[in-house]
């Protein structure tokens, strides 16, 4: 009989409990998987009188994640904590110094510092593996990092947040205003009682710097990337974009271009009838270009007790069977320095919305401002309310054809200094996807 693999895990949340459950309840058919036994012989959490479902009476306890990390007799160390700092990467550190391979559902901690991890568990001859620190459940760490070896990657775009993709759909289906929505998130459990992390678009920035990583074979450079939240959508852009035949989402984008590589997370409006329109909800998706394959997506549960404990055994049966593969795909001293995209570069349609001041010669002033920056309007729309008296203010809608960011803002720049706006203006970028 193969000797057990002996694992200890730090964080009996919502994942380390679904973990600790599924290897006591399958874990015969895992051994037969991975070619030996797998047994939890230590855990670490916060509170070790909390009733989690769980009979914890053969492991050892640690309170601290650390010292488990750094004293517990075991094979791997599983990190479950969370956070860029502190407790986590103080306990993966230490695993790694040991010498014992981790794997980690921690988007942050790697977004921060997974290339100087991936540095140490070279240099000790281990490994970090993370499948499920993005989009949960979906396999797309693995796609990336061992299944499209052998292609180029040109871009990698997707919908990493689940609590604003559940948050833009409720929006569309029933017309509920953002703050409706985001209290109905919180009731729900999808949204914090802060939800900053994650209608502010930085959850998934985190992710997308990791996917980067992978895609490009570049260093992680969280700095980089542009982030824009859902904040200021407004249930008037939700109708406007399915009047225009268009879904809004917030999008992940990272692409190589001459420039560098851009990073980008941000409001898109995407054609209706795309794959990427059809995912709502509090699901994940990820589509990758290629050379050889082309386009493909994988979509699914991004959060989630099971689906991201698959993801963290799917991590740990590969390295109990032996299976070892770089922490970021290419050795350390083979990733390439991240060499940063002009985001104001960047070429595509945009939707702009517009309050303004209802008088003689706006319209022309708004043509005009638009031609001086060599901008084409696709459609230029005013929706009348009923009632309506002069010098009042009415919604603009701009719809322009490929242009760059850098001209949009200017033209709304001097559209605001021609005196003709009420209210910030909006823009959202349009996505040409298939």
């Amino acid at each position: 009989m193969p000797t057990p693999l002996r694992i200890g895990v730090a964080g009996l949340g919502t994942v380390g409990a679904s973990l600790v459950r599924l290897i006591a309840e399958k874990g015969e058919g895992y051994a037969q998987r991975a070619g030996r036994p797998l047994s939890v012989t230590a855990v670490s959490a916060r509170d070790r009188s909390k009733d989690r479902g769980l009979d914890l009476g053969t492991q050892e306890w640690f309170d601290d994640p650390v010292e488990l990390a750094a004293k517990a007799d075991i094979d791997l160390f599983v990190e479950l904590v969370g956070g860029s700092e502190g407790a986590a990467l103080e306990a993966v550190k230490a695993a790694l110094s040991r010498g014992l391979p981790v794997v980690t559902a921690n988007k942050a901690l790697l977004a921060h510092h997974g290339v100087a991890l991936a540095k140490l568990a070279a240099r000790k001859n281990a490994v970090v593996a993370f499948e499920a620190a993005v989009a949960g459940g979906i396999p797309i760490i693995k796609t990336l990092r061992e299944a499209l070896r052998g292609n180029s990657v040109s871009r990698v775009y997707g919908i990493l947040n689940g609590t604003c993709n559940y948050m833009l759909t409720r929006m569309e289906r029933e017309g509920l205003s953002f703050g409706e929505c985001l209290k109905e998130a919180q009731r729900l459990g999808y949204a914090e009682a802060d939800p900053t992390f994650d209608i502010g678009g930085f959850d998934a920035a985190h992710k997308l710097t990791v996917l980067t990583s992978l895609a490009f074979g570049s260093e992680i450079d969280l700095e980089s990337v542009f982030v824009e939240g859902i904040e200021s959508i407004a249930s008037e852009d939700i109708r406007a974009a399915a009047d225009l035949g268009y879904r809004i989402k917030l999008l992940a984008v990272a692409q190589r271009t001459e420039s560098g590589i851009e990073q980008r997370v941000h409001p898109a409006m995407v054609p209706a009838s795309s794959a990427i329109a059809q995912v709502d909800g509090v699901t994940n998706a990820v589509a990758v270009d290629t050379d050889l394959l082309g386009s493909i997506l994988l979509a699914g549960p991004g959060a989630g007790g099971n689906a991201t404990a698959s993801a963290v055994l799917s991590d740990i049966l590969d390295i109990a069977s032996g299976t070892r593969i770089a922490t970021l795909g290419l050795p350390p001293a083979n990733l390439v320095p991240y060499r940063r995209a002009r985001m104001r570069a960047h070429e595509g349609g945009y939707y702009i919305r517009l309050s303004v001041h209802d008088r003689v010669g706006v319209f022309a002033s708004i043509a005009r401002r638009m031609a001086e920056n060599a901008i084409s309007l696709e459609s230029i729309v005013q929706r009348k309310l009923a009632g309506h008296e002069a010098d009042e203010t009415a919604p603009v809608i701009l719809i322009t054809h490929e242009t760059t960011e850098a001209a949009v803002r200017r033209a709304i720049d001097a559209i605001s200094r021609d005196g003709h706006l009420s209210g910030e203006p909006r823009m959202i970028r349009i996505e040409p996807l298939d």
